[in-house]
């Protein structure tokens, strides 16, 4: 359970880091999306010629409904995502987004038969709270607007996919990636097509960061989120995943040199403090 906690904090930490990348990518945001699940499905396929594992097919044909549905809510959610990046701004589009894992923790209950404690409603309670802090002003200033509609959009997705992705059974973390990003792959290359205009034309200095981006934050960042999720409660799973816009902000900050209010300071500590209470709480009334 530790090793899975690691694991997964670990993928959070990296995905945080997914707007800085890209931010050195001089392509639009379907093109970013497309090239980094190739680029990660690519580096999966060489890990398993590599590693001379053979996929468990029959395994794959019994579950492919939720292995397509996760690929696919994967897929749409980041369209989406990187649609209301462009449309409204990271930070707004960060808070409807990163409204799915309520969803999740709100569900968890009646579809993984996860009891709601106190601990977690505390925590839920001070993480909700600390991502308005965050982000409030941004989306009190813009309001209801289109990018703000697919943000939701991918919040919902994202909750989809957490949900999908937790009823894989069996499989190991490479499998079920490696089937998630070739999926979500098939799902974006259509969008990819569509809202390409003119030739595609890749500056030298966006080739690291495509690659770093493709390999590292999507082929070796899913890696450790998928093989970890499945070893964490569906809550806990929703909870610790605001680590990773609290770490984007963090990242903004120290790399982008971007400005931290005393409110966001304030909304960070209360992310952190609500995530920590509600595992390490619970972890601490079980070794009682």
């Amino acid at each position: 359970m530790t090793k899975s906690y690691v694991k997964y904090i670990l993928s959070l930490l990296i995905f945080g880091s997914n707007g800085i990348v890209a931010s050195y990518i001089l392509l639009s945001s379907a093109e970013i999306v497309f090239s980094r699940t190739v680029i990660g499905s690519l580096f999966l396929v060489l890990i398993f010629i590599l590693g001379r594992k053979r996929p468990q097919f029959e395994l794959m044909k019994k579950q492919w409904f939720y292995l397509l549905g996760s690929g696919i809510s994967m897929g749409l959610s980041w369209i989406f995502l990187f649609e209301a990046y462009r449309l409204t701004g990271v930070s707004t589009a960060t808070l409807a987004y990163y409204c799915g894992p309520v969803i999740v923790m709100a569900a968890a209950p009646f579809i993984f038969h996860e009891k709601m404690t106190t601990s977690k409603i505390i925590g839920i309670i001070s993480v909700a709270l600390g991502m308005v802090l965050v982000n409030g002003a941004d989306f009190l200033t813009d309001g209801m607007s289109w990018g703000l509609m697919y943000g939701i959009m991918s919040a919902l997705l994202y909750a989809a996919m957490i949900i999908s992705n937790k009823k894989v059974e069996k499989l190991t973390g490479l499998e079920i990636t490696l089937a998630q990003l070739v999926t979500a792959c098939a799902v974006v290359a259509p969008y990819a097509l569509l809202m390409h205009i003119g030739t595609i034309s890749i500056s030298v200095t966006s080739i690291i960061p495509i690659l770093f981006l493709g390999v590292v934050n999507t082929g070796i960042g899913c890696y450790l989120y998928f093989s970890s999720i499945h070893e964490i409660p569906a809550q806990s799973v929703a909870i610790c995943s605001y680590i990773d816009p609290l770490s984007a902000l963090l990242y903004s900050s120290l790399i982008l040199k971007e400005h931290l209010g005393i409110v966001q300071i304030f909304g960070a500590i209360l992310i952190l403090g609500g995530a920590a209470f509600s595992e390490l709480y619970h972890f601490r009334k079980n070794q009682i």
